[in-house]
Order: structure tokens, then C-alpha cells, then sequence
């Protein structure tokens, strides 16, 4: 059993922490919640961790979308 804190199981991927790759990858709050819920979600909570990151996910586009479209109308 790994320690519940620092190192629970369904943060656990392979040979890699969640963190980790959120860490290797320099991914924002909202990329790294998307990465996190899913790849945790057939250990924890299921279809609620998949929405939870389609939430984040969703939300990532809308930011993006926003900042494009300010970025577009700067240039009139």
C-alpha cells in the first residue's frame, strides 16, 4: 500500500506519478486537472473524474478562445 498523502494509488500511473508528468510537461492548473482527472478516473471516481476533466478541459478552450479573440481584435 503506498502512503494515502504523498503517494496515493490513484495517482499512480505506471512508473509515473500524476505530479510528475504535470511537473515534466510545465502544465498549467487548468492542463494538469485535465491530465490528473483522467488518468485517475478508472481508479477513483469513474465517469466523474471524466467529466470533471471535460470541465477543465472546456474551460482550457473557453480561456483560449477568449485570448485569441483579444489577440485578433488588438490588430484593427
Amino acid at each position: 500500500m503506498t502512503e494515502k498523502v504523498n503517494h496515493p494509488d490513484h495517482y499512480q500511473s505506471g512508473v509515473m506519478e500524476v505530479i510528475d508528468i504535470i511537473d515534466a510537461f510545465h502544465l498549467n492548473f487548468y492542463e494538469g486537472n485535465v491530465i490528473k482527472y483522467l488518468l485517475r478516473h478508472d481508479r477513483k471516481d469513474g465517469i466523474y473524474d471524466l467529466k470533471k476533466a471535460k470541465w477543465y478541459l472546456d474551460r482550457l478552450i473557453e480561456i483560449k478562445e477568449k485570448r485569441a479573440n483579444k489577440d485578433v481584435s488588438n490588430l484593427d
